[in-house]
């Protein structure tokens, strides 16, 4: 068997799908955190529309990023805590 080398002819090749599959980890596990923190403090807090932030939180956290996730938080931290 042939070893696979890592600076091999492939520009990048392994190392580069491991920092790809670290962030796509990271870019999903982060907002999904930030919903169930949202989730579980707007049920605590008696709030109807924990699952709407929840949702909204996750929503923005796949189609804006991270930072889409963090708006969302940080208007629930503004506005829906009441």
């Amino acid at each position: 068997m042939v070893p696979l080398p890592l600076f091999g002819a492939l520009p990048g090749g392994v190392e580069l799908l491991v920092i790809f599959f670290i962030f796509l980890i990271l870019s999903l596990l982060i907002p999904v955190g930030m919903a169930y923190w949202v989730y579980r403090d707007a049920q605590s807090r008696g709030n109807d529309d924990a699952t709407i932030w929840a949702l909204a939180t996750v929503l923005a956290g796949l189609f804006v990023s991270v930072f889409g996730a963090g708006a969302v938080l940080l208007l629930y931290i503004l506005i829906g805590r009441e």
